[in-house]
């Protein structure tokens, strides 16, 4: 699954956003009662729905059921310019009924066909993490496959090989090379 900028970086905001709800400081599980709370001050909350678009979607986290990955897949896809209206996704997104008067209220708000798909999509990713972090998991396992591919091939420090060593007419040592990749790795030289 490919994630636009726009929603990767908003998908680490509403993590973090669920997990502050989550606990209070005894480390007891306060999410309901803090959703409910946040829940009945959706009025206040469409304020800052603009500025700030996790803060209020946390208001319909658990809201949403989800039909055809493929569709939500193509708007995670999208830059937040680029989002479709709420209405095109009718047919993939269904509101779970306590969320219906929820939307209502952010619907009526300039902006909030636009604030419904971001919402929609941020808890996609939250309910579908394991694709989400399977997805940037192989980019970062291809990313450190290329990287060791390139060191592999690209050492930079020029290290002798054990012919090299051997030969009595090389001026380089194999101390030296080892104090180059020592160096290299991070360790500070003896000399």
């Amino acid at each position: 699954m490919k994630i636009s900028p726009y929603f990767h970086d908003l998908r680490s905001a509403y993590q973090a956003e669920i997990d502050d709800l989550t606990e209070d400081s005894e480390g007891k599980d306060v999410l309901r009662k803090r959703l409910a709370q946040k829940r009945s001050e959706i009025g206040f909350l469409v304020k800052m729905m603009e500025l700030a678009p996790e803060m209020v979607a946390v208001v319909f986290h658990q809201g949403f059921r989800f039909g055809r990955a493929s569709a939500l897949e193509q708007v995670l896809a999208c830059g937040q310019d680029d989002l479709p209206q709420w209405s095109a996704l009718d047919s993939v997104v269904t509101l779970e009924p306590w969320a219906v008067a929820l939307a209502k209220t952010v619907l009526s708000e300039p902006g909030g066909e636009r604030f419904m798909v971001v919402a929609a999509g941020l808890e996609y990713l939250l309910q579908h993490a394991r694709f989400a972090a399977a997805a940037q998991g192989d980019d970062e396992g291809q990313a450190d496959e290329d990287d060791a591919d390139a060191a592999e091939h690209d050492d930079g420090y020029d290290a002798l090989s054990a012919d090299d060593a051997a030969d009595p007419h090389n001026s380089r040592s194999r101390e030296e090379a080892s104090s180059n990749w020592l160096a290299d790795v991070g360790f500070e030289r003896k000399d």
